[in-house]
């Protein structure tokens, strides 16, 4: 009997352990979710978030709040995870589904509070997550890539809750053609976003911003020698090697005891470089973009006296990482030794010229392309200050994902919370009709979506009960794309204000919100190794 005992001790001790674990995780993500909440929707407010170095980030967007937060607790650190995994998934979304984890949450423990198992409340979970699904779906309206207006509203609605909303008239255009400019509109199912170069320059407006056709480098024109600053009918080379007289190794030396010496090290740089130069003008190169080298000097300035004599337009300092862009747009083969630069390796271009930019700086354009390159744009991104270029640019990112979401799955829903508080409503009347425990989790599940409105009302600075409660009874009614609007501050058919979002964005929300809840519902025990 002891024995019986002792091990009912033994079980209780664990389960209420478990229970602790389980009600500390639960509070660290809801306290992250309750600290994005604000953001959400077109009248959310923006965070200012300051890193050690001094340097501040201004943004609104879920997934770049919580990338810059430092967070320590386990479960926190899953809530910053799920906001990063529904930017690469849709690209937008990233606070409402750190918002609608954090409500699954809270109904999640009014159900273990009741004594219902978790793995009870996950499989409930799941089920709802499924039915969600299919209840999206069905009212979601098919969308044709041609459509480019169609296309617009959505990418418009993405810019309305961004620091840029005023300016989203001109950044949803420039999205969306972007967008169809590097794909096939007939047979595309994805879009590879690294297909569009983002060029930002400080310096205007936002109105500034422009889809270049073409090549754009935020690079400067190397004028020390008085070189061309204009070519038309160029002929591109893009050199991963250095425009210089080779160094030693890192170990050796070399002693100059004379002038003699001296005169005869400096007459054999001049020839090695002036062979170099000869030999890239021999291919007819008349433009010569020249990679970013860290160990020594890409170019010096005996080689750009050379290649200004030659008639060459250098850029230098391209980037590592964009080498491959430029490549692919410009239909350039990177060269990394001169004996393999040949004519062939060359690619033909309309005009390359030094743009002088409002502000400060300048910037090189390439136009004329050959279109059979390769699918590829750049957008030029202005503003008046390094803020408000970064924040502009991380909307503009938003917007492309989202058109991207389009043509992944090419069916548009409502905004304005009119698809949470639909599945809402028939996840409720659906759970009706199961019975038992499942039914229980279920209608706790279609509650806690209606934190959505809440939400969206209380941050538009309206009576969030007396709206929820309108939302509710509009769609009991079968109004299902009543939703709110939050211009007019009242309930209306979101549909017709054309405030709309790409299905992907609300079906991933909803489905990635349930597998992290489920997964941290299932934890019991945290184990720290040493």
């Amino acid at each position: 009997m002891a024995d019986g005992s002792s091990a009912y001790a033994k079980q209780k001790a664990n389960d209420e352990k478990g229970a602790d674990v389980r009600s500390t995780n639960i509070l660290a993500a809801r306290a992250v979710a309750d600290t994005v909440r604000t953001s959400l929707g077109p009248k959310g407010m923006d965070k200012m978030i300051q890193d050690p170095k001094g340097e501040v980030i201004i943004s609104n967007d879920g997934a770049t709040i919580l990338q810059q937060m430092k967070l320590s607790h386990p479960t926190a650190k899953m809530m910053a995870e799920l906001s990063k995994a529904q930017d690469v998934e849709a690209g937008d979304g990233t606070t409402s589904v750190v918002v609608i984890a954090g409500a699954l949450l809270g109904a999640a423990d009014k159900l273990l509070n009741k004594g219902i198992h978790p793995q009870t409340i996950t499989e409930a979970f799941l089920m709802a997550d499924e039915k969600a699904n299919e209840i999206m779906t069905e009212m979601s309206i098919p969308v044709d890539l041609n459509n480019r207006d169609q296309l617009i509203q959505s990418a418009s609605t993405s810019l309305n809750s961004k620091v840029v909303s005023a300016n989203a008239d001109i950044l949803a255009p420039i999205a969306v053609d972007a967008v169809l400019k590097v794909i096939d509109s007939k047979t595309a199912d994805n879009v590879d976003l690294n297909d569009i170069k983002i060029v930002k320059k400080i310096g205007g407006t936002t109105d500034d911003c422009e889809l270049v056709d073409g090549l754009v480098l935020s690079q400067r024109i190397s004028k020390v020698a008085g070189g061309p600053r204009r070519v038309e009918n160029a002929k591109v080379g893009l050199i991963q090697f250095c425009l210089s007289a080779p160094k030693t190794d890192m170990e050796s030396g070399i002693q100059v005891r004379d002038y003699a010496q001296m005169d005869r090290l400096l007459r054999e740089e001049r020839t090695l470089v002036a062979k170099m130069v000869k030999q890239i003008a021999k291919t007819g190169c008349n433009v010569l973009l020249v990679q970013k080298s860290i160990l020594r000097d890409a170019v010096t300035d005996l080689s750009l006296d050379f290649c200004a004599k030659a008639k060459i337009l250098v850029v230098r300092d391209i980037e590592r990482d964009e080498i491959e862009f430029v490549s692919k747009i410009l239909g350039v083969e990177p060269v990394a030794s001169l004996d393999h630069f040949t004519a062939e390796k060359l690619a033909n271009v309309g005009n390359v010229h030094e743009d002088f930019l409002s502000g400060e700086g300048s910037i090189v354009r390439f136009t004329g392309l050959n279109p059979a390159a390769g699918g590829c744009c750049s957008i030029l991104v202005r503003a008046s200050n390094q803020l408000l270029l970064d924040e502009t640019e991380r909307s503009i990112h938003d917007s492309l994902c989202v058109v991207r979401s389009l043509v992944k799955k090419k069916a548009l829903i409502p905004g304005g919370a009119a698809p949470e508080m639909e599945v809402s409503q028939k996840l409720a009347t659906w759970a009706r009709s199961i019975g038992g425990v499942n039914a229980v989790c279920i209608e706790q599940f279609a509650e806690a979506l209606e934190l959505v409105p809440y939400t969206l009302a209380e941050n538009a600075g309206m009576q969030p009960v007396e709206i929820v409660t309108k939302l509710r009874a509009a769609h009991a009614q079968g109004e299902k794309y009543a939703g709110i609007n939050v211009k007019k501050g009242c309930i209306s058919d979101i549909y017709q204000e054309k405030v709309v979002q790409p299905l992907l964005v609300s079906t991933s929300c909803i489905s990635m919100a349930t597998e992290t809840v489920r997964m941290i519902l299932k934890i019991d025990d945290i184990v720290i190794s040493r």
